[in-house]
């Protein structure tokens, strides 16, 4: 079976070294070049891991484009893998290749379809999730399910534990799914439609925190924008703080002052006012330019540096 595999990202990365260890490796990989490596904040080169696995390569920006469809045409292609690719794949592509074409997502479909789930599915506070392979078609993962794995969330889930629950399961369930595709034995589950929910994107600039929202949802954002996302983050002076680590401080009770206020400082960081009169303890962070320690703001929802 001639497979080809499609992604740019670290999932995918996790995915295609999966099938090269299952001796399954596509014979046409097609993905970003690394000096499109901004277009994703999880970007990875599957170039050496393509070449590990005897691919042929292929780089583009639009898997809707003139040189992916005829790279697609010459491999005679039976399946294409979409594993970490943020274009919807059209009639023209979808088309090709014999069989037909298998996409990941990191949600139970038919919930939690579009954009930026790993985020979402923490900042709703869910307490479980799934990883689905579902076969493409014209919507926006709306076709049929081949495999689906349950996934527990927890409490204090983070964007990079979630990722890696995600591309742990995928990097199971692909091999598996190739090998359902080769006997024959492949289901294909439609999706209940009107159970359907709809994430929307998200960009860096969603990651500004409001200082006037409560401990908890403020240390969500933190949680759910992390790593490998750009991050949840305050401003001064035009530049950014990315608040990486922090906690609820069991002292709140102590402090007066209003959100956005540091409180005090401890051995491991900081703290800060949030909008319900509780503190968080800030331990990680990371800034664009070189100062001291945070600043005292009085102004309400200011931002430290």
């Amino acid at each position: 079976m001639r497979i080809a595999f499609v992604g740019a990202v670290e999932g995918s990365a996790i995915a295609l070294d999966a099938l090269v260890r299952a001796r399954m490796a596509p014979g046409l990989v097609i993905t970003l070049a690394p000096e499109a490596a901004s277009r994703h904040s999880d970007f990875v080169d599957l170039t050496p891991l393509a070449k590990a696995g005897g691919s042929e390569i292929v780089y583009a920006t639009n898997v809707n484009g003139p040189a992916v469809i005829e790279a697609l045409r010459r491999f005679q292609t039976d399946l294409v893998l979409v594993i970490g690719w943020s274009q919807i794949c059209g009639d023209m592509f979808r088309s090709i290749a014999r069989i037909g074409n298998i996409g990941f997502h990191p949600s139970p479909l038919p919930r939690m379809r579009g954009r930026a789930v790993i985020p979402w599915t923490i900042l709703l506070g869910e307490e479980s999730t799934a990883a689905s392979l579902f076969w493409l078609d014209g919507g926006v993962d709306s076709g049929p399910i081949l495999l689906q794995e349950p996934i527990a969330v927890a409490v204090d889930e983070t964007a990079r534990t979630l990722y890696v629950k995600q591309t742990d399961a995928l990097a199971r369930m692909l091999p598996e799914a190739v090998k359902l595709v080769q006997s024959g034995k492949a289901q294909r589950i439609d999706q209940d439609h009107n159970r359907a929910t709809y994430c929307a994107k998200r960009t860096p600039d969603d990651g500004l925190i409001d200082w006037r929202e409560s401990a908890e949802t403020i240390l969500r954002l933190v949680r759910a924008a992390g790593e490998p996302y750009p991050g949840a983050f305050t401003t001064c002076g035009g530049s950014r703080l990315v608040v990486e680590v922090a906690a609820p401080f069991p002292d709140s009770h102590r402090y007066i002052g209003i959100p956005g206020q540091v409180q005090c400082y401890t051995a491991e960081g900081f703290t800060v006012r949030c909008g319900d009169g509780k503190c968080i303890h800030i331990t990680r962070w990371r800034q664009d330019q070189a100062a001291g320690k945070p600043r005292v703001h009085s102004k309400l929802g200011a931002s430290i540096s």
